[in-house]
């Protein structure tokens, strides 16, 4: 197995060692009551910081020879992707467990992997488990943000043990898969690192893009309400710390943007008292929500690389993952525009050289990494040359989803010629069903760099900015009220699950009277995105809401998590994948979502029926297996006349034999024949899936007959 034996046996003697992450607890933690003065409570930051942890991990690893014995420098994604080419996309907090066991006692259950290798599943990403959310004193706060605002490298107690995730690992090992966790270099929680960064302790101000305002100037800066602890900053006042050479200004976009909320990426702290007895109030800086300081890559202290290698040292060390996420890695530099306009804060090259920094540890240990980044195609490209090994398929995900909601593939079909244009070998992407944010519709490739470029799209030239506008439009349309009042519009795009994107898209407004025709509807349809994603080179992904066919939450279900107008919420509702608890109505974990309706039932009930979604993905997942689709060469996608046709030629291991995935996302049938490179006249054809003769290649090509919403994966000998 690629992570190396280093790495198993390592596992052991760091269990060994003496323990520099003692579990924590959320509420009160026990201290010395007898040192109450403020150098007894900055002690107790620094003993529970991350970047305190990650200086005692480091000294473990340092001079040892084990650090030589893996090449790091290029990224490795076929490599990667035969860790584990299918992938489980777990959502703790949505989680069901049996009554009394936690959420990693239910990920790491040999009935689950019996499951999971039975339909082929060998990767599971658990997703963020650490402790996240904040300090206030010595009080530890809840997460603001799904356990993206890391303030720990131990295991959230709300979550289980360090003893169960390392039972799930070795679990995992013994049925030939693999555990993959999360790394977060774009920001922290608002914990003891930053609130001992708030106090001007040693090296820790370093690990933020924070600022310390004069006193002079503090006028300019908006008192903090009672009860908080940071004040969100409003355009102006940004413009004004620029102009007084404080800050680099506005970012180009605010992710999260909401009217009274967040108005800015930038917050000021209250006046702290630092270490030193002086009082201080700092602006810093948020690209996320404000509890999620942002990291500074470029300090001299060079604190935030300690904290975050820190961070996958224990992953990979500690816990024994195989391979990690950088979530939030394309925002890791930021620089003033010297002409006064947005900061430059995407697509830096500091981003590129930190991402290979990162990237080459993790392969230098032995592990893999991969990236969830959403840019431009070019900015994709660039920073897979040296940093992660596998990147999320942002290139197109949402071309997909409108193909399936609109019946035209033609959007589809010009991403696929991007990609080939940047040369974004599909082989080095994770194609996935649904995931735990909304379906993107930023379609930032259009929105900056080429906004005012010339594409070619329906019998007319559009400029990409136009081109954008008309996509989202039509996807708005298409899956919000009233058409679909059951999904709500994010920051970013769409709140939805896959079913409820379908239902939006086949036109059914009430998902509480689907028929059971209805249904059947929504499933093939289902399968058919499916199709897509797996049959193709690279790694594949299932959620768990996929695999139960999960609904939106209603909004007042959740009314209490949307009050900062993050809808995402309702697309994560609480699955229970065995059937072990059918009378639970919450996830077993906080913030205890309630349970979504769910059109497919738990895995083994659907393993038993041969029409079920699990069995007919099984099934496909075999033939992706058996021959090898995810290790092949795509080498073409030939054009089309048909609106819905997208087709896409692979070349299999070996040379010897063509895989085709042909699919029609129309709501007509369709027949033509489609030119294939490298095939000859007269080469019979395979249908895959039904494992029968299919037809032949003509002189002309492929000769394609496909229903409405019908796919096919065929082998040209």
């Amino acid at each position: 197995m690629r992570i190396g034996p280093w790495v198993l046996l390592l596992v052991p003697w760091l269990a060994a060692c003496p323990r520099d992450d003692a579990p924590v607890s959320r509420g009160d933690v026990a201290i010395d009551d007898s040192d109450p003065s403020a150098d007894g409570y900055l002690r107790w930051l620094e003993d529970q910081s991350m970047l305190a942890r990650a200086g005692k991990l480091a000294r473990r690893y340092s001079g040892a020879g084990a650090m030589w014995r893996h090449p790091y420098a290029r990224p490795q994604p076929r490599a990667a992707s035969a860790l584990a080419s299918v992938w489980f996309t777990a959502y703790p907090a949505s989680m069901i467990t049996r009554p009394g066991t936690t959420v990693l006692g239910a990920l790491g259950d040999e009935k689950l992997w019996s499951v999971f290798r039975d339909i082929g599943i060998r990767g599971m990403h658990t997703g963020p488990m650490k402790l996240s959310g904040g300090v206030v004193d010595r009080r530890f706060t809840p997460t603001v943000d799904g356990n993206f605002d890391r303030i720990s490298f131990a295991i959230d107690p709300t979550f289980g043990t360090e003893a169960e995730y390392l039972r799930l690992t070795r679990t995992a090992r013994a049925h030939g898969g693999v555990v993959i966790g999360d790394i977060i270099p774009g920001h922290t929680g608002k914990g003891p690192d930053f609130r001992l960064a708030e106090r001007a302790y040693r090296d820790y101000p370093g690990i933020f893009h924070m600022v310390e305002i004069d006193p002079k100037d503090w006028p300019l800066l908006p008192p903090v309400p009672s009860g908080r602890d940071s004040v969100n900053l409003l355009p102006s006042v940004v413009d004004q710390l620029r102009e007084r050479g404080y800050v680099v200004g506005r970012l180009p976009r605010t992710i999260f943007y909401a009217p009274g909320i967040k108005e800015s990426d930038w917050s000021a702290t209250a006046a702290v008292r630092g270490a030193d007895g002086k009082s201080r109030r700092w602006v810093y800086l948020h690209y996320f929500k404000e509890g999620q300081p942002t990291l500074n890559w470029l300090d001299p202290s060079f604190a935030a690389q300690r904290l975050v290698l820190g961070d996958a040292l224990h992953s990979l060390g500690t816990l024994g993952e195989g391979m990690l996420r950088l979530d939030a890695n394309g925002f890791l530099g930021i620089e003033i525009d010297p002409r006064g306009g947005p900061a430059w804060s995407e697509g830096h090259p500091l981003s590129v050289t930190s991402n290979q920094l990162v990237g080459s540890l993790v392969r230098k240990l032995g592990g893999f990494t991969f990236q969830e980044l959403n840019l431009t195609l070019e900015d994709i490209q660039t920073m897979s040359r040296g940093g992660a090994d596998l990147s999320y398929d942002f290139v197109t995900r949402p071309a997909v989803h409108h193909a399936l909601v609109t019946g035209d593939a033609e959007f589809l079909r010009l991403m696929l010629g991007l990609q080939r244009r940047y040369n974004i070998d599909p082989a080095g992407l994770i194609h996935a069903l649904q995931n735990h944010d909304e379906l993107t519709l930023e379609l930032v490739h259009f929105w900056t760099a080429h906004r005012d470029d010339p594409f070619a799209f329906r019998g007319r030239t559009l400029r990409g900015g136009e081109l954008r506008d008309l996509v989202r439009d039509e996807m708005h349309k298409a899956l919000l009220a009233p058409r679909a009042p059951y999904n709500l519009k994010a920051a970013n795009g769409v709140s939805c699950t896959s079913a409820s994107l379908i239902a939006a898209g086949l036109g059914f407004r009430e998902l509480d009277k689907l028929t059971d025709e209805q249904r059947q509807q929504i499933q093939r349809a289902h399968l058919l995105l499916a199709l897509y994603n797996a049959m193709q080179p690279g790694v594949f992904a299932v959620s768990g809401w996929d695999l139960v066919g999960a609904l939106t939450l209603p909004g007042d279900s959740v009314k209490a998590l949307l009050a900062d107008g993050d809808t995402r919420w309702i697309n994560r509702g609480a699955y229970d994948l065995l059937g072990d608890n059918p009378g639970a109505k919450t996830a077993s974990a906080a913030p205890r979502l309630p349970r979504a309706a769910a059109l497919y039932g738990p895995l083994p009930e659907q393993l038993k029926r041969p029409g079920s979604f699990a069995a007919q993905l099984r099934r496909m997942l075999q033939v992706r297996q058996g021959r090898r689709v995810h290790e092949s060469e795509q080498i073409d996608v030939p054009p089309v006349k048909g609106r819905g046709l997208v087709v896409m030629v692979h070349r299999l291991p070996g040379g010897s034999a063509l895989q085709v995935t042909a699919i029609n996302f129309g709501r007509e049938g369709i027949e033509e024949e489609v030119p294939i490179r490298g095939g000859r006249d007269g080469a019979a054809v395979e249908d895959l899936l039904e494992q029968r003769p299919a037809l032949q290649l003509t002189a002309r090509g492929l000769p394609l007959k496909l229903g409405p919403l019908e796919g096919r994966a065929l082998l040209i000998k």
